[in-house]
């Protein structure tokens, strides 16, 4: 894990996908809720923006190659990987939860509404929500899967891309926290450019093994 603290790509990485959107949040003249509500609001958040960063801790980035080694690359964006996928995958339930806790509408009755309101928001939040959930089988079940490595890596990468689009419509439109200054870095968020020399990424025995989620 020190190797990891000590690495000024992960502190650049932190600072950019985790200090900045708390800043932005903290900053934001958002309409005051309750401590849970904030709470489930803030992890969010900053499980979407991590998982922008996780396009950062590929083979593509070079730099993060080289003060990291393909090996740690590989094993971090894998665990992070799977545990932001679980995170998101709780959000609509996260909608609901203190619904548990407050007077009124119930639980059950509050989240069959938020599915059944079809506007667009909503609709870019369910292909968004069922995006994920396929990225997140695929890559568990790679090994299983009938396409060779290279065909799947593409595969992967295509299908984060269209989530993370898709999923970014819906937050910017619906998400309460996403007001001009957090859309923008969203926005930004975009994949490094491709590294030129391929070869010197190759870690034996990982090339045709490499872990999922990458």
């Amino acid at each position: 894990m020190n190797t990891y603290i000590t690495s000024r790509f992960f502190r650049q990485i932190l600072l950019a996908f985790t200090g900045m959107p708390l800043l932005i949040w903290a900053m934001g003249n958002f309409p005051e809720r309750s401590v849970l509500k904030d709470s489930l609001s803030v992890i969010t958040v900053l499980a979407f923006c991590q998982m922008i960063g996780q396009f950062f801790w590929t083979r593509m980035n070079g730099t993060a190659v080289k003060q990291l080694k393909m090996i740690r690359l590989i094993k971090y964006h894998k665990i992070m990987g799977y545990t932001l996928v679980f995170l998101l995958l709780l959000h609509p339930i996260c909608l609901v939860v203190p619904r548990f806790f407050e007077s009124g509408i119930s639980p059950v009755d509050a989240f069959i509404t938020l599915i059944t309101t079809m506007n667009q928001g909503v609709v870019m939040g369910i292909i968004a929500w069922c995006l994920m959930l396929v990225l997140g089988i695929t890559s568990f079940a790679r090994e299983k899967l009938p396409m060779k490595y290279k065909t799947w890596r593409v595969f992967h990468g295509i299908l984060a891309l269209l989530f993370i689009a898709v999923a970014a419509w819906h937050a910017i439109d619906l998400g309460r926290h996403f007001n001009l200054s957090m859309s923008i870095l969203i926005l930004l968020g975009k994949p490094p450019p491709p590294v030129e020399d391929s070869k010197s990424l190759t870690v034996p025995g990982v090339e045709n093994k490499q872990p999922s989620l990458s």
